[in-house]
């Protein structure tokens, strides 16, 4: 049987769930949908602290009957936002981080996930363990800005973060929850991307693994037929936000969640809630997809699941924060 070429076939695949995206999957019962959104709600709780957007109240169904073999994205279910919010507008940059590092003494562990210096017998770069590397030198060849997002840093260290961040300011932060960020990332759309079910249509909007990330670093997956100018990281902020007033939730980097990872939603809280963790969770919810990441695993409903410590150069974080009365 013949075989269509890769590029070929993620676009008809993405075109078939583009008019699936009619079933109503995703979809809000509170919010606006994307492009017709009121400006967002903005907060800042001190000079250095990450600027943040309050996600309104509401509900969507979380999920999807698709997913690769032995990563189940479902069952799709009916999750309730029943308070609104307050998620970073971006990614927790450098310098952020290493005003934290600085003021609280909190030191990361070295040692990162790295791609290599030079590819492989195969022509394709590929990734190492390198105990030198870490989130103030995450070996991009590209230099590291402030305003990247920070990397290299295990859900252990952006929990310190926010831990750290709630004692300074005295106000409740934390990481969001799994249904929490994916209410977010999809702001009212009901496509496989907040901008459609078409990811060539996605480099305003995401740092994506594009035609100029798989020219200067081929890692052997399929990449997205735009160019949204960065070839690794984008300093934060840069592409469009999304109907919610928040940027890069798909793409730049992985997002580590507060929840321990289920393989399904079977039993999972449906009202916005974290899922509790055993004493024995090995791995936790990691969303969004990266600069680096395929096509296919950028879909807003895809999830990644990782140990607690793991630190790779395409692993970073935002924060969440509850809202008192007054700013609901």
């Amino acid at each position: 049987m013949n075989r269509l070429p890769r590029r070929r076939a993620w676009r008809v695949l993405t075109a078939c769930a583009g008019l699936l995206g009619a079933s109503g999957f995703g979809t809000l019962s509170t919010a606006s949908a994307a492009g017709s959104a009121p400006a967002p709600r903005l907060l800042r709780d001190c000079p250095d602290c990450p600027e943040l957007a309050v996600v309104p109240r509401g509900r969507f169904q979380m999920g999807s009957d698709d997913g690769e073999k032995g990563r189940p994205e479902g069952p799709v279910h009916l999750v309730r936002i029943r308070q609104s919010f307050a998620l970073g507008r971006s990614e927790v940059t450098v310098g952020q981080f290493r005003r934290f590092v600085e003021q609280s003494g909190y030191q990361v562990a070295p040692g990162c996930r790295v791609q290599a210096a030079a590819p492989g017998p195969a022509g394709r770069v590929e990734w190492r363990d390198d105990a030198s590397k870490g989130w103030r030198d995450p070996g991009f060849v590209d230099a590291l800005r402030e305003d990247h997002p920070v990397v290299c840093v295990g859900r252990v260290d952006a929990l310190a973060y926010v831990e750290w961040l709630a004692q300074t300011t005295g106000r409740p932060y934390r990481l969001p929850s799994e249904s929490e960020w994916e209410y977010a990332a999809r702001a009212g759309s009901g496509g496989l991307f907040d901008w459609g079910s078409n990811a060539d249509n996605g480099c305003t909007r995401a740092n994506l693994y594009d035609r100029s990330a798989r020219k200067h670093l081929d890692f052997g997956w399929g990449f997205v037929d735009c160019d949204d100018g960065f070839r690794e990281l984008a300093p934060v902020g840069r592409l469009q936000a999304n109907a919610f007033g928040l940027h890069d939730m798909v793409g730049n980097v992985w997002e580590w969640n507060a929840d321990c990872y289920r393989e399904t939603y079977a039993a999972t809280p449906t009202d916005g809630r974290a899922e509790p963790a055993a004493p024995d969770c090995k791995l936790w919810s990691v969303r969004g997809g990266g600069w680096m990441t395929r096509p296919s695993r950028q879909r807003i409903s895809f999830r990644g699941r990782d140990p607690n410590d793991a630190r790779y150069s395409y692993f970073g974080f935002r924060v969440a924060r509850d809202l008192d009365s007054r700013e609901r």
